[in-house]
């Protein structure tokens, strides 16, 4: 039987990743991806041919938006900020999230 790559179970969970990393502070995609490696130690990786059209697809939705500035290495970078519908939506995607996950852990319990 193979194993299932850690990368498979994030593609449904990519715009609660990114909410939730636009939540702590206006970032650039690099950053994002960056992010959300360190955080999860490693185990969960952004893949960027990914990113890139989920913020463009946010942005479209109004959860998002974003400005050109300046990157720490002096290159431009469009920077992704979270709107106010951006928040609640963290809200909702987190709420959702929990109730997935409580039912999955439910079903993993039984014998």
């Amino acid at each position: 039987m193979s194993q299932r790559q850690p990368t498979d179970a994030l593609r449904g969970s990519l715009d609660l990743l990114v909410l939730k990393t636009l939540s702590l502070a206006p970032m650039h995609g690099w950053g994002i991806g960056q992010r959300v490696q360190q955080t999860s130690a490693g185990v969960l990786e952004v893949n960027q041919g990914s990113l890139y059209p989920a913020l463009q697809r946010m942005e479209k939705a109004g959860l998002i938006t974003s400005d050109w500035g300046t990157t720490d290495n002096n290159r431009q970078a469009r920077y992704y900020r979270l709107t106010g519908t951006g928040k609640r939506a963290l809200g909702d995607e987190l709420e959702s999230w929990r109730r997935f996950a409580a039912g999955l852990e439910a079903v993993l319990r039984t014998t």
